[in-house]
Formats: structure tokens, sequence, C-alpha cells
């Protein structure tokens, strides 16, 4: 799939930029994001510690309490209370950012955190499991269906994958938005999205084939987002060896009657060597685009499946 000009747009936590605005003064600049994502996204830079006061240096902020509702006090002087400020912060940013398609947290933060917050109990102990960071957990309310991921968990290439595959999916549903929904662009949209959908979650892609198959019977403005909803919370559901080969074995049967026994053969032995972890997802994607540009097929040409995200980013070359 060709990407548009535009660049999608993805709020960081600062620090990950580099931006010296933790507690000590410090960043905690993450290498993919500052470096390599940047020519691919536009980056908006949000400090919500900073943006509600609490200066540079400062006093490190906690969560304590119940880990359902914790909240955020200073470490030294528990007199200090983040809690409200955040929160409210991050109703006023869920309102202003709203053009963004992706948002990247920095992870263990007590305002930022997506999960696994240490949160403290009266007698110093932590709770197990933790807590969400204060800002992360207002914002994501008000944007349930964004795509949102911790600096840390990108390092894992499945999960790097998988998070930006769902920015540039999000971005798109956007542009459809702005030239305008309708029943046929909706139902043009979701057949571009079969194969991906296949390969994260084959039984959401049957709910949402027979959500569009009953389309008639939803006002449009209805339809859209709960389809859009259910698309991301699919696309969430990272595409594991097995799924993505019988994606690939789908792609396959569409090349059965234009090529000979030999290519044939090998397309299969590409997708078994994929299928036991002997080479990465790009080996037997980049064999089967071969022979689609010498038999172009133009259902399979629109597939989003063959190429989510700017092939530059190297993506599928680790997975």
């Amino acid at each position: 799939m060709p990407h548009t000009a535009m660049k999608p747009k993805i709020a960081i936590s600062a620090c990950l930029m580099g931006a010296e605005v933790r507690y000590n003064g410090g960043h905690k600049a993450s290498r993919l994001c500052s470096l390599t994502l940047t020519d691919y996204f536009d980056f908006v830079t949000v400090c919500p510690e900073v943006a509600i006061g609490l200066g540079i240096p400062r006093e490190p902020i906690r969560l304590v309490g119940n880990p359902e509702h914790p909240e955020a006090v200073g470490t030294i002087n528990p007199q200090i209370n983040a809690t409200r400020p955040l929160a409210e912060y991050a109703r006023k940013m869920a309102a202003e950012l709203d053009d963004i398609c992706g948002y990247i947290f920095m992870q263990k933060s007590p305002s930022c955190g997506l999960e696994r917050v240490k949160v403290y109990q009266a007698n110093g102990a932590t709770m197990d499991g933790g807590g969400r960071g204060i800002y992360a957990q207002a914002f994501c309310a008000l944007h349930p269906d964004l795509p949102v991921e911790e600096d840390g968990r990108l390092n894992d290439p499945v999960l790097r994958e998988n998070f930006l595959t769902r920015v540039f999916a999000y971005s798109a549903w956007k542009q459809l938005l702005q030239t305008g929904l309708t029943r046929h662009a909706l139902t043009d949209f979701h057949s571009r999205y079969k194969y991906l959908l296949m390969a994260h979650n084959p039984v959401q892609y049957k709910t949402l084939g027979n959500l569009l198959g009953n389309m008639g019977q939803f006002d449009l403005e209805e339809l859209g987002p709960r389809y859009f909803s259910e698309l991301m919370a699919a696309l969430k559901k990272c595409a594991t060896r097995r799924t993505h080969t019988n994606v690939l074995q789908h792609l396959s049967g569409y090349l059965k009657k234009v090529i000979g026994p030999e290519d044939k053969q090998e397309v299969q032995h590409v997708i078994g060597q994929y299928r036991q972890g002997i080479v990465p997802l790009v080996v037997p994607l980049t064999l089967l685009k071969h022979y689609f540009r010498q038999h172009p097929d133009p259902y399979i040409a629109q597939q989003v499946y063959l190429q989510p995200h700017p092939e530059n980013l190297s993506l599928r070359n680790a997975i």
C-alpha cells in the first residue's frame, strides 16, 4: 500500500525524545523514537508533570493507596498531591491532541505508565500487579481506540510491529473519515484489511464481516465508530507464525493458476521455513510480491497486509 506524504502524528512522553524533564533533570531518550521513527512520524512531546507546574528538578511522586484508584503524592512530602491536576491535564490534552494516531508512554512512571506501575501502601510495601499512571489512565479513557504503547515494550520486535501497524491503520481510518464515510467506502476499507485482520485475529475478522453483511440494519453514524473500535481491538492481538502462515497460504492460492510447479514448490518450501522459524516473515512475503508483480491481481494489489507500514522501517525482518 502506498503511504501518504502526510506523516501520522504520535504523542510521546517528552523524556523519551531526550527532553531533560525528569524529576532529577535527566531524560530517558529512546534511540528507536528519537532517531529511527522521526523519519516516519511527527512526534508531539508531552510531560504532564512539568505541565502541571512540578518543576525541574522536583521531588519525585509515587502512586499510593488502592491500585484501582491510586493517588499520586510526593515521596518525601505526602502533602504534595498531583492526582487531580494530572487527571485534569489529561482531559485537556485528550481534547487538544485529537489528530494523533498513537501515543508512546514512559513506562513505570506514576503519571505516564500504562501498566505495572508500583503502588505503595501505608506500611511502605508495594502492591503486586501495580497500577496505571494517573495521566495515562485518564487520557486513554477518553481515546479508547487509540494505539498506545510503552517505550520498553517497543524493544520487542513483535510488539513494535503490532503497534506501528495499528498506528498506520488508525491514520488510514482518519483519512477515510476526511473524504467522507459511505457504506461503499466502509466495505472497500474492510476488503483492503481482510488479510491483515485474518493474520491478527481470524475470529474477529469473521465478526466484522458479519457486522458489515448486516449494515443495512444500522445507521452509518453508529456503524462507522463501532466497526472502527472492533477493528482496532482485533489488530491489538499480535499475529503469530501460525496465523501469518495461514494468510501466506491464502495469498499463494491466487498464484496457483499462473505459476509453474517448480515455482509453486519453492513458495511452499519458503512458507514452511517461515512457519518453522527458520526465516523471518519478510522472506516469504518478498517472494510472493515478486510473483504478484509478474502476475498482478487487483484484489491482492490493494491488500494492506502486503505493506502495512513503510518498507524501510524493516519491521518484518525480525518477526
